[in-house]
């Protein structure tokens, strides 16, 4: 089956002067050609559906769009809100049909047809830590493997949550996150001045390895961190060692290989570096993956479900997507055509 790589676009807070494309690109891997084939919407995150590729998501600035022809086309979904912006989606392991989609301002929606209708199930009341320019966002969630009713989310500057029940109710696990941030070294505030627990509340991804299931790995602005108990505490697993940048700003389990993980990792949400490293000892050590120069933060990874050696990382500016297609032996350079405004999500299959 060939493989079609997909492009999130979004503007950047901050810049609004910017111009350029948003919404979804789309290419085979066999075809040099990008099609723009979503262009009214800003896409915030780009998610292919785990065992149905041709169902492809949009989460965007005003709800969530959906393709049932492998991103050739895209229709509005039935969405219980407007001006709602979605940042993440998940599907339940071994139930298809049921997904989540997580929002900003911070709502929890479900879906028990693949996407087609929606419904708000949660609206998490959080203790305000910090603000910022924007609402907190559910940018990840995880369910725990084997267990449906077990869900950790990733929310950007607002922490991390948890659910048991499947989604109803939520609980706030970032306490301890906030305890950390009083190591000088963990502390960071940049879009305000009430706290310097921001940068430990400044979440943007979360997975698990299925080999241990009880670990959930949370990337954010200080680093890459681990909880053993449910997100009663949490340690620092210290990627500083591995890589010169840590600013987390994806991670994502191998939907082939139980003990391995990929991190973006940069030198802030801004900048013009970074590299892709990958852990086959579910987060021990840690090694540069990529071979590439990046020219802006590395916003997200894809990875193919159906062929491990297909990885393709995409940096926030100019459009710029790389990808390789034998596990990180070589690596070809795929920019997206024109002008186009900041990547926030990169998803294939």
């Amino acid at each position: 089956m060939d493989t079609h790589v997909f492009v999130g676009l979004a503007g950047y807070v901050g810049r609004p002067e910017e111009e350029g494309a948003v919404g979804v690109f789309r290419k085979s891997i066999t075809d040099d050609k990008w099609e723009h084939v979503l262009d009214c919407n800003d896409a915030h995150v780009v998610y292919v559906h785990p065992s149905s590729p041709n169902y492809v998501f949009a989460g965007t600035d005003d709800g969530i769009w959906r393709s049932i022809d492998k991103g050739l086309t895209f229709k509005k979904t039935n969405f219980p809100s407007d001006g709602i912006g979605i940042w993440s989606f998940l599907t339940l392991e071994d139930s298809p049909d049921i997904m989540f989609a997580g929002g900003s301002p911070i709502e929890i929606f479900k879906s028990y047809d693949r996407g087609e209708n929606w419904i708000s199930i949660a609206k998490p009341v959080l203790e305000e830590r910090c603000s910022g320019p924007f609402s907190p966002r559910v940018m990840r969630m995880v369910q725990k493997p084997g267990d449906p009713l077990e869900i950790f989310a990733a929310m950007e500057i607002a922490g991390a949550l948890k659910t048991v029940d499947g989604g109803n109710t939520w609980h706030d696990v970032s306490d301890d996150l906030v305890r950390l941030s009083s190591f000088p070294h963990l502390q960071s505030s940049i879009v305000q001045n009430e706290t310097l627990a921001e940068g430990m509340l400044d979440a943007h991804a979360i997975t698990i390895c299925p080999s241990k299931p009880n670990e959930v790995f949370l990337a954010i602005r200080m680093g890459v961190f681990k909880t053993s108990n449910g997100g009663a505490t949490w340690e620092d697993i210290e990627i500083g060692k591995f890589s010169p940048n840590t600013y987390g700003r994806d991670i994502k389990t191998s939907p082939s290989d139980p003990n391995t993980m990929y991190v973006a990792l940069s030198v802030a949400a801004a900048s013009h570096e970074g590299g892709v490293y990958r852990s086959t000892d579910c987060g021990k050590s840690w090694t540069r993956f990529d071979k590439v120069k990046v020219n802006g933060t590395i916003m997200s990874i894809a990875l193919n479900a159906s062929d491990p050696n297909q990885v393709f990382i995409g940096a926030r500016y100019n459009g710029e997507i790389f990808g390789t297609l034998d596990g990180g032996e070589t690596w070809q350079e795929m920019p997206l055509p024109g002008k186009v405004k900041d990547i926030y999500s990169l998803a294939c299959g």
